[in-house]
């Protein structure tokens, strides 16, 4: 059987192979959430001229949302959560549509700085998202968005419940991510959807949509998760 690591880079071209490897770096088997955190802070500086090429989450993420929020003279006034917002790219796409009241959480001080300088976010906040409460108060968001935040040693599934804390009754949350995570990440596989759908029974959220999109991430699939919270 080929690695998690083989399987990724079948089919790349060798002008890829680089750029996959970095991307590899923080996603790898069995890292830890701290050395997740760690590999992202020293990878901060480089991480959009590597992966820009090759990653159309942010897109996907900002189509989604877009499609709940469609009046464009009012998305000003959407408060939006940017979740493992990395350098801001998800944020930059969202501004770009007229989503202007963006605040980021990512756990990498790296990332974030990077994020900052491109001035588009309220507040940045320096967390993790887990099952810990995050220093947000209840029902503050009206979208949260998660783009690349889901991998080996990145967010738990019981962060699940803490997303739908921050966002009002009504409010969307749109998770996307590398659908071959659903596979084989011991976190997700046989998890992560089985635990949304449980949260759905407990009347927490309704499921909107769950698209597959292809070229998400290194010409791979991806998964748009778009719910509605209760």
């Amino acid at each position: 059987m080929a690695s998690h690591y083989e399987a990724g880079t079948k089919n790349l071209k060798n002008s890829e192979v680089a750029s996959y490897d970095r991307n590899y770096a923080a996603h790898r088997q069995g890292i830890t959430h701290e050395e997740m955190v760690q590999c992202y802070t020293k990878w901060a500086p480089e991480y959009e001229k590597d992966l820009g090429p090759h990653y159309n989450g942010p897109q996907f993420a900002t189509k989604a949302i877009s499609t709940v929020f469609q009046e464009k003279d009012q998305r000003m006034n959407v408060k939006i959560l940017d979740v493992a917002a990395g350098t801001g790219v998800v944020g930059m796409e969202l501004a770009d549509k007229g989503f202007t009241n963006i605040d980021a959480l990512e756990p990498s001080h790296g990332m974030l700085e990077q994020a900052k300088k491109k001035k588009i976010y309220n507040r940045l906040i320096c967390e993790c998202i887990g099952e810990k409460r995050t220093d947000i108060e209840d029902d503050t968001y009206d979208a949260l968005v998660v783009s690349g935040g889901m991998g080996e040693g990145h967010i738990p599934c019981i962060a699940l419940r803490e997303m739908i804390r921050v966002v009002k009754s009504g409010g969307a949350i749109c998770i996307v991510m590398r659908e071959e995570y659903l596979m084989y990440v011991q976190e997700y596989k046989d998890k992560l959807e089985q635990f949304m759908a449980q949260l759905e029974e407990e009347g927490k959220w309704k499921r909107v949509a769950r698209d597959r999109v292809q070229n998400y991430s290194f010409n791979k699939y991806g998964v748009v998760f778009l719910y509605r919270v209760c």
